[in-house]
């Protein structure tokens, strides 16, 4: 195996010097990030092996990395280098002081999913959209996730919004280490299985039912990592994990290429693009007032464009009386079937007091609020539109069996 090295001293020598001993080649050795990332033209290792301070460790690094197809791991001796790693997207740590035997089995990828292990089902995708306003996509993403985990299925939310993630704060859940992100960039070096995707995500434990959670970037200025090819890559590999994949997404719908004249750049809505494409089913969020109505309306048209799947769930939120007036769901209903040609969409009332209690605690609608009608509405939605009667009567009896035994 060839070798790259970026450490301090001693450490560099006896990397290099364990290496070299069982049998690998070092191609380069380099006293920092940019040093390093000059010599991956020339070297071309298969693997880089680099200490975890910014010194020698940064976004560039990784993302010539990435291009390269080369893996990176990062060598730790303290929780401030673990936090650093975490924080730009690194989860491949090794104890800086660990035999190289640890060092070796990580370079090489051994720490993969056997493929016995891996689900033979294909799971399904949901990908929430909604126009710019904030028509509550973020909240219709995390009650879908939690209702169809409270029904007995695998679950795992991904925030893919590029412009303002947000999954992560509402739920209570470090964004310092962007999970997505992470999956994003194990993807592109085809490194991403079940095992790294269980060591990067993070648990919503609930009283109602957990979920897996894979949080969005915190810095808007890293939307280069999410390619749609690393994106559509990614989400593969969820379905292989779960039965469920909900996408939570950005609200920009237009083709970058059409407002750029290199077409090899990164496209910042490409990760939206690519999610709904991939999706089986869209969830489209209108935020039910005169004004959410109307861009609703405007951009429902995009939508269909860039959607391959035919199953698109309308769903108007924050339906209330004070917006729209006496009749609030019968007026909103007519709208979107007379200036959008939708019929039958799903009204979800607006509960103003649960979904604050919910955001205070940090905790879904299903835990904090679970009689409220804003959750009662979302779990309509997933037991009629969402899920497959079979599957639920499926789950529902073997759960009744296992409470019997």
């Amino acid at each position: 195996m060839r070798i790259a090295i970026g450490a301090p001293e001693p450490h560099d020598a006896r990397l290099a010097r364990e290496a070299a001993r069982h049998g690998h080649e070092i191609v380069a050795s380099a006293r920092g990030a940019d040093e390093l990332g000059d010599a991956l033209d020339l070297a071309r290792p298969d693997a880089v092996i680099v200490w975890a301070t910014p010194d020698y460790l940064s976004y560039g690094l990784l993302s010539q990395c990435d291009a390269h197809g080369v893996r990176v791991l990062a060598a730790v001796s303290n929780d401030q280098q673990r936090r650093y790693a975490n924080g730009i997207g690194l989860y491949d740590l090794v104890d800086g002081e660990a035999e190289w035997q640890e060092f070796e089995r990580l370079a090489r990828g051994d720490d993969a999913t056997p493929a016995a292990e891996q689900r033979e089902e294909r799971g399904t995708v949901i990908a929430v959209w909604g126009p710019a306003g904030s028509p509550g996509r973020t909240t219709l993403a995390v009650g879908i996730a939690a209702e169809i985990a409270a029904a007995g299925f695998s679950v795992v939310l991904c925030d893919v919004d590029t412009h303002s993630a947000s999954i992560a704060p509402v739920l209570g859940l470090m964004d310092e280490a962007p999970g997505f992100a992470a999956a994003c960039r194990l993807a592109g070096a085809e490194s991403l299985t079940r095992a790294e995707l269980e060591r990067i995500g993070q648990r919503y434990e609930g009283g109602a039912a957990g979920f897996w959670v894979l949080t969005g970037i915190g810095q808007p200025s890293r939307w280069p990592e999410l390619s749609g090819e690393r994106v559509r890559a990614t989400i593969t590999e969820c379905r292989r994990w779960v039965d469920y994949v909900v996408l939570d997404t950005a609200s920009s719908l237009e083709s970058d290429e059409e407002i750029s004249t290199d077409t090899f750049a990164p496209r910042r809505n490409a990760a939206t693009l690519a999610a709904i494409r991939e999706a089986d089913h869209v969830v489209a969020v209108a935020s039910a007032d005169p004004v959410g109505l109307s861009r609703f309306l405007r951009a429902h048209g995009d939508l269909a464009d860039v959607a391959v799947t035919l199953s698109i769930t309308v769903v108007a939120n924050k339906v209330r009386a004070s917006a729209i007036g006496l009749g609030a769901s019968g007026q909103v209903a007519q709208t979107l079937s007379r200036f959008g040609g939708i019929e039958a969409p799903v009204l979800v009332p607006w509960d103003l007091q649960a979904t604050d209690a919910a955001v205070l605690s940090a905790r879904t609608l299903a835990d904090a609020a679970p009689k409220s009608a804003t959750r009662l509405a979302i779990k309509r939605l997933v037991f009629d539109r969402l899920l497959p009667a079979t599957a639920v009567r499926r789950r529902t009896v073997a759960g009744s069996r296992f409470w019997r035994r």
